[in-house]
């Protein structure tokens, strides 16, 4: 039924997912077309890059969150690309390294969600379940465990970074990635940012965080 409108390309750099969602019903009704589509080459698709199309400002942080852990937990989709087919904005907040800044001198725990648009630094930490979301950078004096976005509004400038970064998912902008499994992390301090259509994580130093 709205199959032709869920459209699966290979590329270079890993396959394209193309979704019309002024087609379906609602978002719901899209989600079941696509794990049907998908559970077809559901081996296929396990550790790959996968760029994905459509109207974003018609989906919402729960539908996005329902979304990330279909790809990520029942397709093991190793990072996520999100492109508006739609329209382009410049209407982001940009006060990266300066500008408003939202300190929480608390730790964020599981089923807890933070949403700022600007800077949000957080003096505790983020533990899993929890969800964290920033127009600008993240910085956690503490362990980052939970689900991290930074740029929520489209700034692929902006920074991720923790004494202990730790997040099971984490996004910039519209680079999504999922911290592998049975990773052993550093004890220092990292920093994560995008390069290209790519997030990098490097250990923490004055000279590599901007």
């Amino acid at each position: 039924m709205g199959e032709d409108k869920i459209v699966i390309k290979g590329n270079k750099d890993g396959l394209s997912l193309l979704i019309d969602l002024n087609f379906f019903k609602d978002f719901n009704d899209m989600l079941d077309i696509l794990v049907e589509k998908l559970s077809r080459g559901k081996k296929f698709y396990e550790g790959c890059t996968l760029k994905i199309s459509t109207q974003l400002k018609q989906i919402n942080e729960v539908q996005m969150k329902n979304l990330k852990n279909i790809l990520f937990e029942q397709f093991l989709i190793k990072d996520c690309i999100f492109e508006d087919s739609e329209y382009k904005t410049n209407k982001f907040f940009s006060g990266i390294y300066e500008g408003k800044t939202k300190f929480l001198r608390k730790t964020i725990r599981s089923g807890q969600i933070i949403n700022y648009q600007g800077n949000l630094i957080i003096i505790g930490d983020v533990n899993p379940g929890a969800e964290i979301y920033a127009a600008g950078n993240v910085i956690v004096f503490g362990a980052l465990k939970g689900d991290v976005h930074a740029g929520v509004n489209g700034n692929d400038k902006a920074i991720i970074a923790a004494l202990m970064l730790q997040p099971k998912i984490l996004q910039i902008a519209n680079v999504m990635t999922r911290a592998p499994e049975n990773d052993e992390k550093p004890e220092y301090p990292e920093v994560a940012k995008t390069k290209g259509n790519t997030i990098v994580v490097e250990p923490y130093s004055p000279n590599k965080f901007i």
